[in-house]
């Protein structure tokens, strides 16, 4: 007996130590799609602020596929020393329900704060002949199951928008999924799609230029980027509302000395006025949270997409 607390004595005397140096080395930050999508606008922006906070780099390292799973596998192996973090997307909550998981999106993590919430927008091709909601909904109805939605991912926000949607209105698309925000947008800005539910910092600056057309935000109320543009609600299916986020986690166990770190650091760099105003810019609200708030929140994400995806009868990629 004595013998085991004077061990775990000396663990935590060498975990507070190593926590009063970190970090000492560059910190590797996962994101789960591929580049240029609105999670990893997040996470880099993120990842700048946060290396001039703690003086040491963090990188970035985009593992794109299974809707975050890979990315959220390879972090959930990963030594809880707080150099491998990830960023959470709303697919940590419901890929246990798409998909068989090797890992527990709630025990197998150590979840450091909320950083972000956002907005999706329906965007369509240029050349697509709807302009408003109810124009969409009417030439939609006259053309079953022939018309393409792009997105992020099988039970992204992105999919999901645009499944909710088909099951409020009464219309039949073809899901096309890709492994990310990034590339759905790019394929469909090359005609190959039709219409998007994208996370609005993916699409805003497309949709700006011209390059694609804007048709309505998918929150409760307007969103203060774009604030001309209509909600979905408001043009014709009232009671529509997704909305998105994101958040760092690392892997379970990390020493709370460690955690705390982590979380004020994070916090601060969504404060900074600098960070603030580039997101929010692109359709993104910084929002910090103690761990304690964040990991409460996944947990009612998990159980809220569960129930959903669950009766929708939606599947996912069983990679």
């Amino acid at each position: 007996m004595l013998r085991a607390a004077v061990t775990a004595l000396l663990l935590c005397i060498a975990a507070g130590a190593a926590a009063q140096t970190y970090p000492t080395k560059p910190i590797r930050f996962y994101v789960g799609f591929s580049g240029g999508g609105s999670n990893d606008l997040v996470a880099r922006a993120l990842a700048i602020k946060l290396t001039e906070i703690i003086g040491q780099s963090v990188v970035v390292e985009n593992r794109a596929g299974a809707n975050t799973a890979i990315a959220t596998e390879l972090v959930s192996r990963a030594a809880p020393d707080g150099y491998t973090i990830l960023l959470n997307a709303p697919g940590h909550a419901t890929n246990a329900a798409l998909m068989k998981l090797n890992f527990d999106p709630a025990r197998d993590f150590t979840f450091i704060s909320k950083a972000s919430e956002a907005q999706n927008v329906v965007v369509t091709h240029p050349s697509f002949p709807p302009r408003t909601i109810k124009q969409l909904i009417a030439f939609s109805k006259t053309r079953p199951n022939t018309i393409n939605f792009a997105s992020s991912g099988t039970g992204t926000t992105v999919h999901l928008s645009a499944e909710l949607f088909q099951f409020m209105t009464g219309v039949k698309w073809v899901h096309v999924p890709y492994k990310g925000g990034g590339p759905a947008a790019i394929e469909l800005i090359a005609g190959q799609t039709s219409i998007m539910f994208a996370n609005m910092p993916t699409a805003i600056d497309y949709a700006r230029n011209g390059r694609l057309r804007a048709l309505a935000v998918t929150g409760a109320q307007r969103a203060p980027a774009v604030p001309d543009l209509p909600t979905v609600a408001e043009s014709g299916v009232p009671g529509f509302e997704v909305t998105t986020w994101t958040g760092v986690s690392a892997p379970a166990k990390l020493p709370r000395a460690i955690l705390d770190k982590l979380n004020a650091d994070i916090n601060r760099a969504l404060k900074s006025p600098d960070l603030h105003a580039q997101l929010t810019t692109q359709g993104a609200d910084p929002i910090g949270s103690t761990a304690e708030q964040y990991t409460a929140f996944v947990q009612d994400e998990i159980a809220k997409w569960g129930k959903v995806i669950r009766a929708a009868g939606i599947k996912g990629d069983q990679q």
